[in-house]
């Protein structure tokens, strides 16, 4: 069965650590996902997406990112306007759900995103908190309990904060 590990990294460095790992044992760039707040504003942002929808807009580009060369490999990379939650970088899965989520006017904005990817409410909740304290969103699809294993091996040994383990939904 098909499930994610997540969690998360208090900085920039400490995520692109575990990316580099996670890639260098054989996780794809599109099996990883990444959620932060998006410090540095949409104006560092190469090209709009096409939403005209007012409740939210999906910005894509990578120029001046800041988080670093890791997340560049990772499929899907851009910003998010999610109204009451502000601009994001997402990269990966979580891109494609969270843009949904914004374009559809999602109740909850990243927490509904994050449920509807599979991740239990209270977690979404925790994790959107966490988001918007400076904290970064990883995740990695899994495909068996041995990559799950080593994924979780991979943010413990980097003290990532709240691992945890969920199935997945079809985004």
């Amino acid at each position: 069965m098909d499930r994610a590990v997540y969690c998360i990294a208090r900085t920039s460095a400490q995520a692109e650590r575990i990316i580099t790992e996670l890639k260098q044992v054989g996780f794809l760039g599109d099996d990883i996902s990444v959620l932060l707040a998006d410090k540095g504003g949409t104006r560092d942002f190469a090209h709009e997406h096409n939403t005209k929808a007012p409740e939210g807009a999906v910005v894509g580009g990578v120029a001046g990112m800041g988080v670093g060369a890791a997340i560049g490999w990772l499929a899907g990379v851009g910003t998010l306007v999610i109204p009451g939650v502000g601009p994001l970088l997402a990269a990966g899965p979580i891109m494609a759900a969270l843009s949904a989520a914004a374009v559809g006017g999602a109740a909850g904005g990243v927490i509904g995103g994050l449920a509807g990817m599979g991740i239990p409410e209270f977690e979404a909740k925790l994790y959107e908190g966490k988001i918007r304290a400076g904290n970064i969103l990883i995740s990695v699809h899994t495909e068996d309990s041995k990559q799950r294993s080593r994924a979780k091996d991979i943010f413990d040994a980097a003290g990532a904060e709240d691992i945890a383990t969920t199935s997945e939904a079809t985004v």
